[in-house]
């Protein structure tokens, strides 16, 4: 994980960003474009390099649901080798074990979960 330091003082925000994703993908580099240029203090996490945190895909579910996590337009959920009737369990399995099928990025901000980059969803972290 690394802080991003181009943002305020973490000390002084009173909650802090914390984005999933994976760092080269393009709707990722528009969130931290977003984030820098709005001068939003975040902490990042890449999956690739650190895995999924044990628990989030759970969590994120049961706030979510599954089926918002899912990168289903995405080449690698296509191409993941899918049990007939997929449910929560099987999903976030799969998800887990596929990474890059996670829909990006995911952002936890104090009580807040955004899924995917959405710059009017993203004016509630300035």
């Amino acid at each position: 994980m690394s802080l991003n330091n181009s943002g305020p003082d973490p000390e002084f925000e009173t909650f802090m960003v914390r984005i999933y994703g994976i760092k080269n993908c393009d709707t990722m580099k528009k969130a931290f474009a977003w984030l820098d240029s709005h001068k939003v203090a975040y902490e990042f996490h890449d999956y690739k390099k650190d895995g999924v945190p044990p628990g989030k895909l759970a969590a994120w579910a049961k706030r979510a649901g599954w089926e918002k996590l899912a990168n289903m337009r995405g080449p690698t959920w296509r191409k993941i080798d899918k049990p007939s009737t997929l449910d929560e369990r099987s999903a976030l399995k799969l998800l887990e074990q596929n990474s890059s099928a996670i829909r990006r990025p995911i952002v936890e901000a104090d009580n807040q979960l955004l899924i995917g980059f959405d710059p009017a969803e993203f004016e509630n972290l300035a």
